[in-house]
């Protein structure tokens, strides 16, 4: 007691110590002065408080955007949709389409136009460490267990919506285009974007329903792996044409053929003997999560720098580290919740705020919106379809397989914003493909549901 009672005593003298010393060092500094600015020279920290107030907007932000977007998904998980279906949501009514429209005033507080470029900066981030968890959890022994019949069925869902794309580009373009970009690269775009793919939302659908180790479901994920290796690999030539402008064609594809070179006989040697090493030692420590990250930035930077998106990098790299090794494992862990729960939501904010439904209007355009969301859905389901009927499955499992691959969701998002970005399309039809992706995504589980209801039970 006696012991408390001096360490009391002694906490007191010091605190009260410090706080006279600070009083007479005050004192003492009052009466200093100090010398003037000299003519022209800027404030210290002139930026200081706009800085604080911008950061007041992004954390408040991301405080809303998480908070609705968890929100939302569990609605959606609720009635049976993939969570990505509330997340989009959310971003989309918190931008100009919803928010902006009812009450601008808070829109304008909550997301106002200024933390745009921060927004964008978190947003890339998260797609960057998205792909690369994506390519991690992308299992190249399914596209060798399954054999030819996958490869033709995956290529039947990408080649057919493709051309069906670029048909639709001969009218959207002089509607939705203009003469700064060459129809070759619109056309190309427009085909890629009816040919992805997504397929984490595809595993976590199949996962939910207890499919994925089904015939179908493992069928469905052995061809959502080779569309997303094909739909990328196009994506990256889509983007080298649409710079070639800047940098030459063939000194991108140049560059584009030593990087995959890099890949295949520097990178990929590194990281599989990274992976042997966290083998061995049984866990992931902060050395080894470091390295993987540096390699990360690396690759990352490799192919921005090239002119094809730090996306391409980052999931070029996730899919030499295999997803049962230690290292696959821990850095799913480490990464997958903060991705998903932060970065995510701020990525689907940053994509809502440069969607603007109210652009759609007219008769005429909802028509031409409509129109690409039923040349999507024929694409996809109608090339995987017919694809699988060839390879000897029925129809019902060719047609489950179908609407299993017309799931789009946050892959078609990443692809959208590159077109957004490069100006290969317009505010407009951006609109006009984020709806699609929605409705592409919201339809597939009850549409594989009720196909699922309609099979005999001795074939369940």
């Amino acid at each position: 007691m006696l012991a408390q009672r001096r360490s009391l005593a002694a906490y007191l003298l010091l605190l009260g110590g410090s706080i006279a010393a600070y009083l007479a060092i005050r004192a003492v500094g009052a009466r200093l002065t100090a010398p003037a600015l000299a003519a022209g020279q800027a404030a210290f920290g002139g930026g200081a408080s706009p800085h604080v107030d911008h950061l007041l907007h992004v954390l408040v932000a991301l405080l809303v955007i998480t908070a609705l977007s968890r929100a939302l998904g569990r609605v959606c998980m609720a009635l049976g949709q993939p969570r990505v279906i509330g997340e989009i949501l959310a971003g989309i009514l918190l931008g100009p389409s919803l928010l902006g429209r009812l009450a601008p005033t808070v829109a304008g507080f909550i997301l106002p136009p200024v933390i745009a470029p921060s927004l964008q900066v978190i947003a890339q981030l998260g797609v960057i460490l998205f792909m690369f968890l994506v390519g991690i959890e992308l299992d190249p022994s399914l596209l060798r267990r399954r054999g030819h019949a996958t490869v033709a069925i995956s290529h039947a869902s990408i080649l057919v919506p493709f051309l069906l794309g670029s048909l639709l580009g001969l009218w959207l373009y002089p509607l939705l285009s203009s003469r700064d970009v060459p129809f070759t690269v619109f056309s190309l775009f427009m085909g890629v974007s009816m040919s992805v793919t997504a397929f984490p939302v595809l595993a976590r659908i199949l996962t939910d329903r207890g499919m994925q180790r089904s015939p179908l479901g493992v069928m469905a994920l052995a061809c959502a792996a080779i569309d997303d290796l094909t739909a990328w690999c196009l994506l990256a030539f889509v983007v080298s044409v649409a710079r070639s402008q800047v940098l030459g064609s063939a000194l991108t594809v140049a560059l584009v053929a030593g990087y995959l070179l890099a890949v295949l006989f520097l990178l990929r040697p590194a990281v599989q003997a990274l992976c042997r090493r966290v083998d061995r030692a049984g866990s992931l420590g902060q050395g080894d999560t470091a390295l993987a990250l540096l390699l990360l930035l690396a690759s990352a930077l490799a192919t921005d720098a090239i002119g094809i998106h730090a996306v391409f990098g980052a999931f070029a790299l996730g899919a030499c580290i295999p997803e049962e090794s230690t290292l696959g494992r821990g850095l799913t862990g480490q990464l997958g919740n903060l991705v998903v729960v932060l970065f995510l939501p701020a990525f689907f904010a940053y994509t809502g705020m440069r969607t603007q439904i109210g652009l759609v209007s007219g008769a005429a355009q909802w028509v031409w919106c409509a129109a690409i969301i039923a040349v999507a859905s024929v694409g996809k389901l109608g090339g995987s379809a017919i694809g699988a009927r060839w390879s000897g499955m029925s129809w019902r499992d060719a047609s489950a397989l179908g609407i299993l691959m017309n799931t789009r969701g946050l892959m078609e998002l990443v692809v959208l914003n590159l077109g957004l970005e490069l100006r290969i399309i317009s505010p407009t039809l951006f609109a006009m493909l984020v709806l699609m992706a929605l409705v592409t995504t919201a339809a597939t589980t009850p549409v594989l549901a009720w196909i699922e209801r309609a099979r005999p039970v001795a074939q369940r």
